[in-house]
């Protein structure tokens, strides 16, 4: 907790009186800092984690983009924008982590809780007015753009060909009944990618990871947050994630009122619900491999994966 203090010390010019652990996302640990009369919400990607160079490395082309929005959209309000460190920085980092601050938001997650019919309508507002922008926003969008590759396919084509005598014991014991699946998966991803690359798709800002541990109600206002994975990319990578939730009609009508001529892509959708059940699966087998995990954490990963693994064998995802 030391070192946390110092950074926030050292590179925003906060004096925390208190340093409160929070429940974490997938990819950072979360803090609610207490400085003065302020409250900050502090995200820490820790080094050892293999997986946090993903997580971090586009973190100074999507903030500014962030930041664009609040100022000239309605997303104002609705999604969180990191503030800058002293000197002038998005995130700043130690031996540690890298770590990025925030205004605090008084409010709770919406998890395992089902939509209400206003949240409902929120959450298409929002996504409407973010597919509402592209290339065309004066900030450099180059660096997010969607090229459907698929860079991690290499790696878990490795792992997953080479059982065993690169997995231990129970990671094998829970991959090796799954592998006819996964490398069908890994063909159909990428035939997909290849098709892909070759259309002229429309490409719009999109979230990337809609799911509802990533909202928040704030008083009367639904936020959407956790926007590391911030893309220039066509709206399937977004809407995959509402196609099959009850809640779609009533999404896709707010969002055809100003998106009109919209219709789904089938074969962009089916890459991006595939490309994301291998990038979970790798993830997890990430973890196991190579993240030196503690026996709870290690036992909680493996869950995650068999899970991951079963959706696949059972095909609902």
């Amino acid at each position: 907790m030391a070192d946390i203090f110092n950074v926030l010390k050292h590179y925003d010019g906060i004096e925390p009186t208190e340093v409160v652990p929070r429940q974490g996302g997938w990819a950072a640990l979360a803090y609610k800092i207490s400085a003065g009369n302020r409250s900050y919400f502090l995200k820490m990607y820790e080094k050892r984690r293999t997986s946090t160079p993903k997580w971090t490395a586009l973190i100074d082309e999507y903030a500014p983009i962030l930041g664009w929005l609040t100022q000239n959209s309605l997303l104002q309000g609705k999604i969180p924008v990191p503030l800058l460190t002293a000197s002038g920085k998005y995130k700043c980092e130690d031996d540690e982590g890298i770590y990025m601050l925030y205004d605090f938001i008084d409010g709770e997650t919406v998890g395992d809780k089902k939509l209400t019919a206003a949240q409902t309508f929120q959450f298409s507002e929002i996504i409407t007015e973010l597919h509402s922008y592209g290339d065309e926003i004066p900030v450099n969008t180059e660096k997010i753009k969607e090229h459907f590759d698929v860079p991690f396919l290499r790696q878990l084509k490795g792992v997953t060909s080479q059982t065993s005598g690169t997995m231990p014991a129970d990671v094998k014991a829970v991959v090796e009944p799954r592998l006819k699946q996964i490398f069908s998966l890994v063909e159909r991803v990428e035939r997909l990618s290849k098709s892909l690359k070759s259309e002229q798709l429309k490409m719009v800002l999109c979230h990337t990871d809609l799911h509802p541990w990533n909202l928040m109600q704030a008083g009367r206002q639904l936020m959407l947050i956790d926007w590391e994975g911030l893309r220039l990319a066509p709206a399937e990578s977004d809407l995959m994630f509402l196609i099959d939730e009850p809640y779609y009609p009533e999404f896709i009508e707010i969002y055809r009122k100003k998106h009109k001529d919209f219709e789904i892509h089938p074969d962009a959708l089916r890459f991006y619900k595939d490309r994301r059940k291998l990038e979970d699966i790798w993830e997890f087998i990430e973890q196991l491999l190579f993240d030196g995990q503690t026996e709870t954490e290690r036992a909680h990963t493996m869950e995650n994966l068999a899970k991951e693994l079963e959706e696949i064998d059972e095909g609902i995802y």
